[in-house]
């Protein structure tokens, strides 16, 4: 780790070049920054990774299938679990989707579920992202720039590998895939994620395109 913080100038500098940004909208104005990269990762133990990584899933399986009923047969309102007003209120409710059911009843391909651990250690979920999470290109570009410039950091200790997301990525695109071309949309170069959009559709292992939205 220290040899990795000796080059976190270098790391820096190699985001800059290869324009890892993000975007932010305040008060209606369009700003870009640089990824901030710290060089002090933060360590999570390969068990309280599993137990993170179990309970997540069971999360995401349990989001889709509220989608599936909300949008369907509607259990959860009629069996008093939850109120109707909290559906229906609710400005990402979409009526016009009633009854429409996406392949291998798949609502959400992607969730991006954001966690903050408190002191005593507990996570919680913070909220979850459903519709068009991004950021796994921020620590997959971040991680690969680190392992040029601190090769041995990856050598003498045990990294949780991520360079598979694109394969990842793939496979659930292949799996819903009902006779189409994987592609990835975007808004285009105003867009916050324009970087995540880019970077994904480039890498080799998706076989896609990226397309403007008209």
């Amino acid at each position: 780790m220290v040899e990795l913080i000796r080059y976190t100038e270098k790391v820096n500098d190699l985001l800059k070049r290869y324009g890892v940004k993000f975007g932010i909208y305040k008060d209606h104005i369009f700003h870009e920054q640089l990824f901030p990269f710290d060089c002090l990762p933060r360590i999570i133990t390969k068990e309280e990774f599993e137990y993170l990584s179990e309970g997540l899933i069971q999360r995401v399986d349990a989001l889709n299938a509220f989608l599936n009923d909300v949008y369907g047969e509607k259990n959860i309102i009629n069996d008093n679990v939850i109120p109707s007003e909290f559906v229906y209120s609710s400005s990402g409710y979409l009526p016009q989707c009633e009854g429409i059911v996406p392949p291998k009843n798949i609502y959400s391909h992607i969730s991006g579920i954001d966690l903050v651990q408190a002191k005593d250690g507990t996570w919680f979920v913070l909220e979850d992202n459903l519709r068009v999470p991004s950021g796994a290109s921020y620590p997959m570009i971040a991680r690969s720039i680190c392992r040029r410039a601190s090769p041995m950091t990856y050598v003498h200790n045990e990294v949780a590998e991520n360079r598979n997301y694109a394969q990842m990525l793939k496979a659930v695109m292949d799996y819903v895939n009902t006779g189409g071309i994987n592609a990835i949309f975007t808004p285009g170069r105003m867009n916050a994620a324009y970087f995540e959009h880019a970077y994904l559709a480039e890498k080799r292992e998706l076989y896609s395109s990226m397309q403007m939205m008209s």
